[in-house]
C-alpha cells in the first residue's frame, strides 16, 4: 500500500504544479506548448517503466500474477499505448462537447484539469472491480472480449458520428435538477442569477466530459485487462495516459480532420484485444505481438490518411 500511496502523491504533485504553477493564469494552449507538454507526459510515462522494473525486481510491490520484471515492463508499456491510442477517439468527443457548449479556448484547459480528478477516482474503482471480477470469475474475460468486439463493430459503422451533447440524456437530467445559464462568467463553474445559483456551460461541459470518460473507460479498461490483471500496472498505465490526454487534446484536436482514417486503427486495436481475450485460455499471445499490432494499426491509419488526402489535393 505504501507504493500505491507514493504513486498517488506523485500524481497530486503533478496536478498541483500543472494548475498552480504552469497554468495558474488562464490562457489559450497553442500547438507549440501542447507539443512540449505532450512530449513531457510521454517521457514521464515511459520513464516510469524503469520504476516498474525496479519495483518488480526488488519485490517492493505485490505481484499477484507472478510477472518477471521484464514482463511487467512490457505489459505496462502495452497497456499505456492501448489507453493512449484509444484516447484519440475521446479527443474527438471532447472537441464536440466544447464546440456544442461554446466553451472558449482560454478556459478549456481548466475544464479538462478538473475532469482528470474525477476520471482518476472513477477509473480506480472500475479497475479494482474489473480485476476482482477477472480474478474471481475467469469466464468474465469472455464477456469483456465480446464487448470489445461489439464496440469495434459499432465504431466501424460510425454510430457515434451524430453525437450531440445538448440532446444527450445527461444534459437533460442536469437541467431538471439544477438551474443552467447560457452565460459564461470567466472560468467560474457557477454564477448567481436573480438570487439563485446556476451552473455555467463550463460546469455542464465538465459533467458531460466526466461521464463520457466513464463510457470510454468501459472500452479501455477491459482492453488493458486483456494484457494483464496486475492492478498496479493497469492503474499506473491508465492514469499516466490520462494525464497526458489534456495536452494531447490541444495537440491533435486541430488535426483530427487530417487523420480521418485513424478511427479504423482503433477498430483494429479493439478487435485484436477482443479476440485476444476470447482466446486467452487457449492461445498465449506474446507481448511483442500486441505492441506490434498497436504500432502498425496507428501508423497505418496515419499513413492512409496522409496518402489519401494527398491524392485528393492533386485532383483539386
Amino acid at each position: 500500500m505504501l507504493i500505491w500511496g507514493l504513486f498517488l502523491v506523485l500524481i497530486i504533485i503533478f496536478l498541483a504544479l500543472d494548475l498552480g504553477v504552469f497554468n495558474k493564469e488562464d490562457h489559450i494552449i497553442k500547438t507549440k506548448e501542447a507539443s512540449i507538454w505532450t512530449a513531457v507526459w510521454v517521457t514521464v510515462a515511459l520513464a516510469f517503466s524503469g520504476v516498474i522494473y525496479w519495483l518488480f525486481s526488488s519485490g517492493l510491490i505485490e505481484n499477484p500474477t507472478g510477472l518477471t520484471p521484464k514482463g511487467a515492463v512490457l505489459k505496462y508499456i502495452t497497456g499505456y499505448l492501448i489507453e493512449l491510442s484509444l484516447s484519440i477517439d475521446n479527443v474527438f468527443v471532447i472537441a464536440v462537447i466544447f464546440t456544442s457548449f461554446k466553451i472558449p479556448l482560454i478556459y478549456q484547459h481548466r475544464v479538462l484539469f478538473w475532469g482528470i480528478l474525477g476520471a482518476i477516482v472513477f477509473r480506480a474503482l472500475m479497475i479494482f472491480f474489473g480485476v476482482a471480477l477477472i480474478t474471481r470469475f475467469e469466464w468474465i474475460i469472455y464477456v469483456f472480449g465480446v464487448f470489445l468486439l461489439y464496440t469495434a463493430f459499432k465504431m466501424l459503422k460510425g454510430d457515434d458520428e451524430n453525437f450531440d451533447p445538448k440532446n444527450s440524456f445527461v444534459f437533460r437530467q442536469i437541467k431538471k435538477v439544477y438551474p443552467i445559464t447560457s452565460q459564461i462568467n470567466g472560468h467560474d463553474f457557477f454564477v448567481k442569477r436573480m438570487g439563485l445559483n446556476a451552473a455555467t456551460p463550463l460546469f455542464v461541459a465538465l459533467i458531460v466530459i466526466e461521464l463520457t470518460d466513464i463510457l470510454f473507460a468501459l472500452d479501455s479498461i477491459p482492453a488493458i485487462l486483456a494484457i494483464t490483471a496486475d492492478p498496479f500496472i493497469v492503474f499506473t498505465s491508465n492514469i499516466l495516459a490520462i494525464l497526458g490526454l489534456r495536452s494531447m487534446y490541444f495537440l491533435i484536436s486541430r488535426m483530427l480532420q487530417k487523420f480521418r482514417y485513424i478511427n479504423y486503427s482503433l477498430v483494429v486495436i479493439l478487435a485484436f484485444v477482443g479476440i485476444k481475450m476470447l482466446l486467452s485460455h487457449h492461445v498465449e499471445f506474446p507481448e511483442w505481438l500486441s505492441l506490434g499490432v498497436i504500432a502498425l494499426a496507428l501508423i497505418g491509419g496515419i499513413v492512409a490518411s496522409l496518402l489519401i488526402k494527398g491524392k485528393e489535393e492533386e485532383v483539386i
